[in-house]
């Protein structure tokens, strides 16, 4: 029996964002294949789940080629209609500061700018052909710290979300005339598991809304970016942080 159900790749799965992405696209009767640097985890317990994770680490940008072998594999119709890029690292000092430029050494600086912003080009550019023939879409995760100073985020995570913003105009723009959109979200302060101390005073002083933002709600948009409805927007990068950033 032929398995004709959209097939969303995503990236980044192992929690927060990603676990509420993979919920929503599920509801909505999609195949899910998710890529991490973790090995699979008996945490995730929708269908499907052990079979459909690929473990790899996008910072090892010269395995991307087999990244890409490995869910063209998987691909039954040689189609993926949905590619997420959600993973992200930023990494912290001790006791969880802020790196800021004087504390990034030259490793952090790679290894940054090879999980959030060059495996997203090589990924992409290796999954091309795959998201043309499904008229796909693609939606890169950005952040509010990539077009302003943050409290919690450092130097170079903040360049690389900067730098994906201007990478996914670029993407919307070569691969758009090839019936592939590309679009980005940039969260702000999002409930997840892990958050930066001080977040409450944050919210209260600069987010209108007065509230944290929930994973659901950053899953929606993705799914919106990914399917009809959005059929006539490309190149966008949709701020999701109630307000925080006007």
């Amino acid at each position: 029996m032929t398995d004709d159900r959209p097939i969303m790749l995503l990236t980044g799965a192992s929690r927060g964002i990603g676990h509420a992405t993979v919920k929503h696209f599920q509801k909505h009767g999609w195949r899910i294949l998710t890529v991490s640097r973790q090995p699979f985890s008996a945490d995730c317990g929708w269908p499907e789940a052990r079979e459909s994770h690929i473990q790899a680490d996008l910072a090892e940008i010269e395995a991307i080629g087999d990244l890409g072998r490995e869910v063209r594999a998987r691909l039954p119709q040689g189609k993926l209609h949905a590619l997420v890029n959600n993973a992200g690292i930023s990494p912290k000092g001790p006791e969880g500061a802020r790196l800021g430029l004087m504390g990034t050494y030259a490793a952090v600086w790679a290894q940054v700018m090879n999980v959030n912003l060059i495996s997203t080009a090589l990924l992409a550019r290796e999954l091309l052909p795959e998201l043309e023939r499904a008229g796909g879409s693609i939606v890169n995760v950005t952040s509010i710290a990539g077009t302003r100073v943050h409290p919690f985020a450092g130097t170079a995570y903040a360049a690389s979300k900067a730098a994906l913003g201007s990478l996914t105009r670029e993407m919307a723009h070569e691969f758009g005339r090839r019936g592939v959109r590309t679009n980005a979200i940039a969260p702000g302060e999002i409930e997840t598991s892990i958050l930066s101390p001080g977040t409450d005073e944050l919210i209260a002083a600069e987010v209108p809304m007065g509230r944290l933002g929930d994973a659901a709600e950053v899953a929606a948009t993705i799914y919106f970016l990914c399917t009809p409805a959005s059929s006539y927007i490309n190149g966008a990068e949709i701020h999701i942080n109630g307000g925080q950033h006007v």
